[in-house]
């Protein structure tokens, strides 16, 4: 026992602690050893069925050139083919056992960020900075009703709190990247993140080709089809998908829009972390400072902006296009990559286990969400040109 004032003694470790405290670290280190060879086998697995991709993307419609099939081979886009392979892939590999261990390669989050951030340098700074006022109206306003909606309706539904809460931020703002932000901010358990996870890509799949199919049926301006589909899509890759098959004016509007979402992230992280200490949990000893908003705000959004300024700028001063152009192709190297990624990442058991309340919640969420946002899109972006 101490008296006041006296430093406690150090306890050093016994022996037994000290080997079995090296043999963790021997033992970890070794599961790393053991884990690279399929991390490594997991990039080439992307890699490959991205090549694929844009093998199937060049040759295809010479193949189905004066077949009854000719226009359907002129009118696929790239994330098409990827997103099948991805699936078709996820399929061989769950039947060989091996998909769980090459997991860790499927790097979606990575992939897309990286194509989001080189897609900043095909976009006019002058398009960025015109088309930010319309979208950061259109975030705040499309966030407020479909989180409201969201949570209100989980709530009637008699969902726990922390699922609510991943629910609203990932339909409201950017699907996982926002249910893990707001998971971080209410202590969410895994399986909860799981649910929220499932959700989003279970939905955002069939919203990648609906809403393009919708907006031409519905003849939108790109500016307009941009907007609705940056502003509706859960996923930032499902997004940059959706809008290359919309057009590469709609992708433009549709990544500045989705971008000006995703900077929101850190926000709400915060407002959830301050209602959960305070009301939920009652703790009322949360501090939230600048620290904490800087780690949750997705840094990837400052270097697309950062690539929308370079590129505009070495342009001006009498750069060569055919450099933008080089940056572009490898845009779309990184964005297929992605696409694939999603469709081997993608899985049912989270959907089996959530049960029918999360579903009902998100799908009526998602229809909200959707007329809203077309609501927004065609108010705010129905004059805006780009270029």
């Amino acid at each position: 026992m101490t008296t006041r004032g006296e430093a406690a003694p150090v306890s050093l470790p016994t022996e037994n602690e000290a080997i079995t405290a090296a043999g963790a670290d021997r033992s970890s280190g070794e599961a790393v050893n053991r884990a690279w060879p399929w991390l490594v086998g997991g990039v080439l697995v992307v890699v490959l069925l991205g090549a694929l991709t844009r093998f199937l993307e060049s040759n295809v419609p010479g193949w189905l050139e004066k077949t009854p099939f000719e226009r359907i081979g002129e009118t696929v886009e790239f994330p098409v083919y990827a997103i099948a392979l991805g699936l078709l892939g996820n399929v061989v590999l769950t039947k060989l056992g091996l998909r769980e261990k090459l997991a860790a390669g499927f790097r979606t989050e990575f992939f897309i960020k990286t194509g989001v951030v080189l897609l900043g340098a095909s976009i006019n700074l002058k398009v960025l900075v015109t088309a930010a006022g319309p979208a950061i109206l259109q975030a705040l306003a499309l966030i407020t009703v479909v989180f409201g909606f969201t949570w209100w309706l989980s709530g009637a539904l008699g969902l726990d709190d922390k699922l609510r809460a991943l629910l609203a931020s990932a339909v409201s703002i950017c699907g996982v990247s926002a249910a893990i932000a707001a998971a971080g901010a209410v202590q969410a358990r895994k399986e909860q993140i799981a649910y929220a996870a499932s959700l989003v890509i279970a939905f955002a799949l069939p919203s990648i080709f609906l809403l393009p199919w919708l907006a031409d049926k519905l003849n939108l301006p790109d500016a307009v089809a941009g907007a609705w589909i940056g502003g509706n899509i859960d996923t930032t890759a499902a997004v940059a998908a959706s809008g290359a098959i919309a057009g590469e004016q709609a992708l433009q509007i549709a990544t500045i829009v989705k971008t000006t979402q995703n900077a929101l992230i850190g926000i709400v992280a915060i407002a959830l972390t301050l209602y959960f200490a305070v009301k939920v949990e009652r703790s009322g000893e949360t501090k939230v400072g600048v620290a904490q908003v800087w780690e949750r705000f997705p840094k990837f959004v400052l270097g697309f902006i950062t690539a929308s300024i370079v590129g505009t700028l070495y342009l001006q001063f009498g750069g060569a296009k055919a450099t933008i152009g080089t940056v572009n192709d490898l845009r779309t190297w990184f964005l297929i990559f992605a696409f694939v990624a999603i469709g081997l990442e993608f899985s049912l058991r989270g959907l089996r286990e959530a049960g029918w309340r999360p579903v009902v919640v998100f799908g009526s969420a998602t229809v909200v969400n959707l007329l809203v946002g077309l609501g927004l899109a065609w108010l705010l972006f129905r004059n805006f040109t780009v270029g």
